[in-house]
Formats: structure tokens, C-alpha cells, sequence
């Protein structure tokens, strides 16, 4: 399913929503450019292992990196980095659709520093998932994306408007479906991923899926306790 757009309008502008797309896009060119896509999302990635090691080296062309970023460093890192074009525009597009009218219930600095916060437990939870369930090599594999954090923007969406119907790609048809069911089947097919992932984590596709569970549950259980005031509510 791919979203086009939702039906709740907002108060004012949604510059941190545009802000992170913004930054996010920059991050993207700038891996592009330089030494290139693998080089950045190897060197600036994050890795559960940098938690608990040992860390296997890994190679990129010329360059063998042994030693990775501090956790607490790569965790902030990871949140700008992308895999590929379909991950970052598929990231941007969501953030998009549903961080603005989060955004609007927060406020601009909340919802900022709530974001943040959002991808921290994301992280964490896929860390420690990794390290109880993986294998070194696992936990030697660099997380990247703004998904996590992302989650987290849906997560408080599903509990502030549920009622929101959202344009959607299903296939080759176009329809409106509530933003309930949209969300629900979204959540509900990475909980199935993460319990399949537990005991195939090879059949997973790379995807941090408990980073998304980890997201969208802070952001489920959190906005009501930080949102200053309800969102629009849908126009039909």
C-alpha cells in the first residue's frame, strides 16, 4: 500500500516535517556523492554490536572498517542515512503524509525532540532483539533510515486520528480507506515480520523490523502525554 495524501489539514506550516525531508535529502546527496553510497552507510551507520560487541571488521573496496562508531553516536547518524532510492522516498513520503499533523498537535521544538526521541526506541528495541536473538554477524550489519523514528510519527497518528482517511495505492486501484485500517494493516505486518524474523532472521529482506515495532509503539504510548493540543480533525 503507498499513501497519496490524508484528509486533515493543519494550523500552520509544518517546517520541522519539511525541515527533516529537507535534511534528510541532503544526507541522501551527500552519500551519493564523495566515496560513495556502501562507503557512508558502513562508516555512519549504526551497529548493535557497538553495544555489546565483539564487531566483525567489514570491507568496502579498498577500506576494511574494524572499529565503528560510538552507539550513542551512530544512533543519531543512522536516523539521516538510506539504503537506497525507493528507501528514502518511501520514508519521505510517509513523514510527509502524517508528520505534519503530529506536528500540529505537538508543536515545532516537541515534536522535533519527540522524533528524536522516537528513533532512539526504535533502536533500542532492534538492539536488544539483536543481541538477545542474532548472532554476531547479525549485530555486525549497519541500521540505517529514518523509519523508526517514523513509525513513531504513526504510531501517534493511529491514536490521534483514527477517524483520517488516507488516498491509497492497493495494487493498481486507488481508493480512500480510513487511516485505522491503513496503520493497522501496516503495524500488523511488521509484527508478523518480526515474529517470522525471530526464527528465520535470514528471510527478512535486511529490514530492522523491530525498529519500526519500537517506533510505532513509543509514539502509540507517548503522544498523549506530550501533544499541547488535538490536531484538525478530518475535513469530510
Amino acid at each position: 500500500m503507498i499513501p497519496l495524501r490524508d484528509n486533515v489539514p493543519t494550523r500552520t506550516f509544518p517546517v520541522v516535517t519539511v525541515g527533516l525531508i529537507v535534511v534528510n535529502a541532503i544526507v541522501w546527496f551527500w552519500e551519493l556523492g564523495g566515496r560513495g553510497l556502501e562507503y557512508h552507510v558502513v562508516k555512519d551507520g549504526y551497529y548493535p554490536c557497538s553495544v555489546q560487541g565483539p564487531c566483525e571488521a567489514i570491507r568496502v573496496g579498498g577500506s576494511v572498517f574494524r572499529d565503528h562508531l560510538p552507539w550513542w553516536e551512530g544512533t543519531f547518524t543512522s536516523m539521516f542515512l538510506h539504503g537506497g532510492w525507493e528507501h528514502i522516498i518511501g520514508n519521505m513520503l510517509f513523514l510527509w503524509i502524517f508528520g505534519n499533523n503530529v506536528e500540529d498537535a505537538l508543536g515545532k521544538v516537541r515534536f522535533l525532540l519527540w522524533y528524536l526521541a522516537a528513533g532512539v526506541a526504535a533502536t533500542a528495541l532492534q538492539t536488544f532483539v539483536t543481541l538477545m536473538f542474532g548472532t554476531v554477524e547479525d549485530a555486525s550489519i549497519p541500521n540505517i533510515g529514518a523509519s523508526g523514528a517514523i513509525a513513531g510519527v504513526l504510531g501517534a497518528y493511529f491514536l490521534l486520528l483514527p477517524n483520517a482517511r488516507v488516498l491509497t495505492v492497493i495494487f493498481f486501484i486507488i481508493r480512500e480507506i480510513p487511516a485505522v485500517w491503513f496503520l493497522g494493516i501496516w503495524i500488523a505486518l511488521q509484527l508478523w515480520q518480526g515474529g517470522f524474523g525471530l526464527t528465520h532472521p535470514d528471510q527478512t529482506g535486511g529490514v530492522a523490523v523491530f525498529a519500526h515495532i519500537g517506533g510505532f509503539a513509543f509514539g502509540f504510548l507517548t503522544v498523549r502525554l506530550v501533544a499541547k493540543r488535538r490536531p484538525l480533525q478530518p475535513q469530510y
